[in-house]
C-alpha cells in the first residue's frame, strides 16, 4: 500500500468494498501510514518517541534502537493488545462510519463474524476516540444550549384503570438521564450527561468561553446564564425561530441522537449514554464530510488515542 492511500482523492473514493479487498500486508501499511503520517509511515517508538527503529522480516514488529522496546503498529493506541487481524479493524471502522445514525454492535458482530461482546467493546473504543476529538475545544461565539431526556422507559400498565401519568417523577423509574448540548454556530457540538437539565447550567457557565452569546429556550433554570453571558431566549410555544434567538441546531443534534436510540439501538443504558452522545456529536459536526474522509478521521483518532482505561483489560469491572 503506497502513500497514495492517504491522498485526498483516495479519501473521497474510499469504500467498504475497497477495504474488504485489501490483503493483510496492505491493511498493515494502511494502519502504518495513518498512525505515523508525520514521518511518512516510518515507525516511531510509543515509549520514548525515537524514530530510529528496526523492523523484523518475519513479523510485523518494530524495535526501538534507543530503548530496545518492541512494539507493533497498534501498540500504545486504543487498539493495543488486539486479537483480531488488522484488516478486521479497518473493516469495522469503515462499517461503523457508514452508519449515518450509528451502527449497532449486534449488526457489526454479524458483519465481521465475531462475538457480540467483541463488537460491543470495539464500537465503544471508536466512540471513545471520537468523543476525545469532540471534547478538545471550548465553546465560543454564538452557542445554542438545550437538554433532552433519554432512556428510562416505563411501560404502561395493561389495564386502563392501572395506568398512571408517566410524565410525573413519582411514576418514573429514576433511570432517565438528560443530555445537555452546547452547539457553536458553525463550530463544534459538545454534549454531556446530567440527571436534570438544571444541573447542566453550572457546567455550561464553566465551559463556555466568556463573552459568548447564548441561545436557549424559556426554561427557568437558564435564567442564571444571563449573569455571565448575553443570553437570548426563544419561546417554543410561539415559534422555533424569531430572528433573534434560535436553538434549531441543538434540536438537530437531539434528532440524530433520538433516531439512533429508537431506530438503531432501541435502548441506550444511562451508563453509556455519554458515549453515544459523543458519537452523535462527532457525526453531526462531520455530516458534510465524505465518508472516505470520515473513515480516515476516525482511524487517525483511534490510532492517536492512548490505551483505553475503560475498555481494555478489567478496569471497567464493577464501574457500570
Amino acid at each position: 500500500m503506497s502513500q497514495h492511500f492517504l491522498t485526498s482523492a483516495a479519501a473521497h473514493t474510499l469504500s467498504l468494498a475497497k477495504v474488504a479487498r485489501m490483503s493483510d500486508a496492505e491493511a498493515h501499511d494502511a494502519f502504518r501510514m495513518i498512525r505515523w503520517c508525520d514521518t511518512g509511515g516510518e515507525a516511531v517508538c510509543p515509549r520514548c518517541g525515537c524514530t530510529a527503529t528496526y523492523s523484523y522480516a518475519t513479523r510485523k514488529l518494530y524495535k526501538c534502537k534507543a530503548c530496545g522496546h518492541q512494539f507493533s503498529v497498534t501498540s500504545g493506541t486504543i487498539f493495543a493488545s488486539r486479537k483480531l487481524a488488522i484488516r478486521d479493524y479497518l473493516l469495522a471502522i469503515a462499517i461503523f462510519v457508514n452508519g449515518a445514525k450509528g451502527h449497532s454492535a449486534l449488526q457489526l458482530s454479524r458483519d465481521l463474524g465475531v462475538q457480540y461482546k467483541t463488537a460491543f467493546v470495539m464500537t465503544h473504543k471508536l466512540r471513545e476516540a471520537m468523543a476525545a476529538e469532540v471534547n478538545q475545544t471550548q465553546p465560543a461565539g454564538v452557542v445554542e444550549v438545550d437538554g433532552a431526556y433519554f432512556g428510562g422507559h416505563v411501560k404502561p400498565a395493561n389495564h386502563k384503570e392501572n395506568r398512571r401519568d408517566r410524565r410525573l417523577a413519582v411514576n418514573q423509574n429514576g433511570k432517565r438521564r438528560v443530555v445537555v448540548v452546547m452547539r457553536e454556530r458553525g463550530g463544534r457540538t459538545l454534549p454531556f450527561v446530567v440527571k436534570t437539565e438544571a444541573a447542566g447550567v453550572s457546567v455550561i457557565a464553566r465551559m463556555v468561553k466568556a463573552g459568548s452569546e447564548i441561545h436557549a429556550d424559556e426554561a427557568l433554570h437558564w435564567d442564571r446564564l444571563h449573569a455571565k453571558f448575553l443570553t437570548k431566549r426563544i419561546n417554543h410555544q410561539e415559534s422555533y425561530s424569531d430572528g433573534e434567538a434560535c436553538t434549531n441546531m441543538a434540536e438537530s443534534f437531539f434528532s440524530r441522537l433520538r433516531r439512533a436510540e429508537i431506530g438503531i439501538h432501541h435502548h441506550i443504558s444511562g451508563a453509556y449514554l455519554h458515549a453515544y452522545a459523543g458519537e452523535m456529536a462527532w457525526r453531526e459536526d462531520n455530516r458534510r464530510v465524505s465518508n472516505g474522509e470520515q473513515y480516515l478521521m476516525v482511524a487517525g483518532a483511534a490510532l492517536s488515542h492512548p490505551v483505553s482505561r475503560q475498555w481494555k483489560g478489567y478496569w471497567q469491572r464493577g464501574t457500570k
